[in-house]
């Protein structure tokens, strides 16, 4: 994006964000890829292992990690060949995920940079593991919100609640103002 365009570029409002999300819903399946290599799924893609060993991942992020949610863990993974990062976040408003944004981009990109694949899911696959891939792919692919919310969005259904969503408001409008310096900064 060029500095022209960042300077034009805004970031989206919650009501607008939804309006987007919730536009042309189509079914979604259990897993999705909706990044080279990064996929996004509920908790019968995350128990199923063979499905899992068969598509090559090598990495799993559970965004609902522990009881009550999707109890799986490194030991339910223990007879596959998979690196396995926990975040124990709960789906409400008021739940701050925005900590496991950069933990959690760091351990997806770390896991691309190795030629892994890279399954992320929760309970629904549409809200905190979208929550987490849309941070990663602001974070460490430089998109906007926006991009990366219509990026996602071409391959699965996805509406994180509206406490995720301003969160990644906030993670854009902050990456934005970082962008928009270093591009007039390399101006001069």
């Amino acid at each position: 994006m060029s500095l022209k365009e960042l300077c034009a570029y805004e970031t989206p409002s919650v009501a607008e964000l939804v309006e987007f999300l919730l536009a042309d819903r189509r079914p979604t399946g259990h897993v999705n890829q909706v990044w080279p290599n990064v996929y996004i799924g509920n908790e019968v893609a995350a128990r199923d292992k063979p499905m899992l060993y068969h598509m090559g991942i090598t990495h799993i992020v559970n965004a609902a990690s522990g009881p009550p949610h999707v109890n799986t863990g490194p030991r339910f993974y223990r007879d596959m060949a998979v690196d396995y990062y926990g975040v124990e976040a709960d789906d409400s408003t008021d739940f701050l995920i925005s900590v496991f944004f950069y933990p959690t981009a760091r351990f997806i990109h770390a896991a691309l940079a190795q030629k892994g694949k890279v399954f992320v899911h929760c309970l629904m696959g549409v809200s905190r593991s979208a929550t987490l891939v849309l941070a990663y792919l602001m974070i460490c692919e430089n998109l906007t919100l926006l991009e990366a919310a219509r990026e996602v969005r071409q391959h699965r259904d996805i509406c994180p609640n509206n406490g995720f969503l301003n969160q990644l408001r906030h993670l854009d409008m902050s990456l934005v103002r970082e962008r928009k310096r270093k591009l007039e900064a390399y101006k001069w």
